[in-house]
């Protein structure tokens, strides 16, 4: 009877350890589904939670991917928009327009960002941060235009929503189009149809203008 070799039990060994990484942080990452924003579906009017926003920030980019200001690498774009919330696992979601909790905001998804991607095998938990890193900083055309996207999606559930989570907090149209304008970086026509869809808020009272 033939015995494995040492030499052939370690890559099965490797790989099965692998393998239990990956899965640990899979299951980490189911955890963001309990984690709720201060937008609503649109239809139902609850909360919605991080992962129905990272898959519908996936679905407008992969069908708005044209309009990007620059060439882009649409593969690279989804996984930004599919990794960049996972560390509101650990740093909750903050609310764009709450400055004081936004003051320690990128400190506080920095630590979670190095226990979440943590838990995958390093060439993959390198990759992972590098990627939201990435996309925090906003430099690249990818991230550009993922950030475009990223913040578009709550101003279009507001707009479907009669203003919702704007009424709620008081946000001015001056305070959204302050802190949305970053949208024509990565896209001008969709910051076009971001405006003029926040005219017709205005126009409607579901936001004041100032």
């Amino acid at each position: 009877m033939n015995t494995p070799s040492q030499s052939e039990t370690a890559p099965a060994a490797d790989a099965a350890g692998r393998l239990a990484r990956q899965m640990r942080f899979i299951v980490e990452a189911d955890r963001l589904k309990e984690v709720f924003r201060q937008s609503l579906n649109s239809r139902s009017r609850r909360a919605e939670n991080d992962a129905e926003h990272s898959w519908a920030i996936c679905l407008i980019a992969m069908t708005l991917a044209e309009h990007a200001n620059e060439p882009i690498d649409l593969l690279r774009v989804l996984k930004m928009l599919l990794i960049h919330d996972l560390v509101e696992i650990d740093a909750g979601d903050t609310f764009a327009y709450d400055t004081a909790a936004m003051a320690d905001q990128h400190e506080r998804e920095a630590r979670a960002a190095d226990r979440i991607f943590g838990l995958l095998p390093a060439d993959q938990a390198a990759e992972f941060r590098a990627l939201w890193d990435e996309f925090e900083a906003g430099q690249s055309a990818d991230a550009r235009f993922a950030n475009a996207i990223d913040r578009f999606h709550p101003m279009l559930l507001n707009c479907l929503t009669e203003g919702s989570t704007w009424k709620k907090h008081g946000v001015t149209r001056e305070k959204i189009t302050a802190r949305n304008r970053r949208i024509a970086d990565g896209c001008d026509p969709l910051w076009e149809y971001a405006c003029a869809m926040l005219d017709r808020a205005v126009a409607a009272g579901h936001v004041p203008a100032s």
